[in-house]
């Protein structure tokens, strides 16, 4: 996916900077060279297209990025949830004697139920 994603990327960029080139000779061919208002409508056009592959290709750049950051692993899997048990949380609790003993076996009969 992202492979897919680096390539478009990298056409999109090799268009927006393809297009000056491409605008020039064609100016060049239809004599409109040297004069202010030679292109007419094309700028309107050209700039519209620029602005939305500029900001189409930062915003998949900082997709890309969040997505990176995010909380994946190397493998690309999503990250274990932790597997204890409310029971073994308990008895945690009780070794540090956060909880007395009575309240031990109660909280520990009431999750046996």
């Amino acid at each position: 996916m992202q492979n897919r994603i680096a390539q478009a990327l990298i056409f999109l960029t090799a268009l927006a900077i393809s297009l000056p080139s491409q605008a020039q000779a064609l100016a060049d061919r239809s004599g409109y060279w040297g004069h202010d208002w030679g292109w007419g409508w094309g700028h309107m056009f050209g700039g519209s297209l620029m602005m939305v592959l500029f900001w189409g290709g930062l915003i998949l750049v900082i997709v890309l990025v969040v997505r990176g950051f995010g909380g994946r692993t190397s493998h690309g899997e999503a990250p274990q949830k932790s597997t204890r048990s409310a029971l073994d949380v308990l008895e945690d609790r009780f070794a540090r004697g956060e909880i007395d003993k009575e309240e031990f076996e109660e909280r520990k009969r009431v999750l046996s139920d």
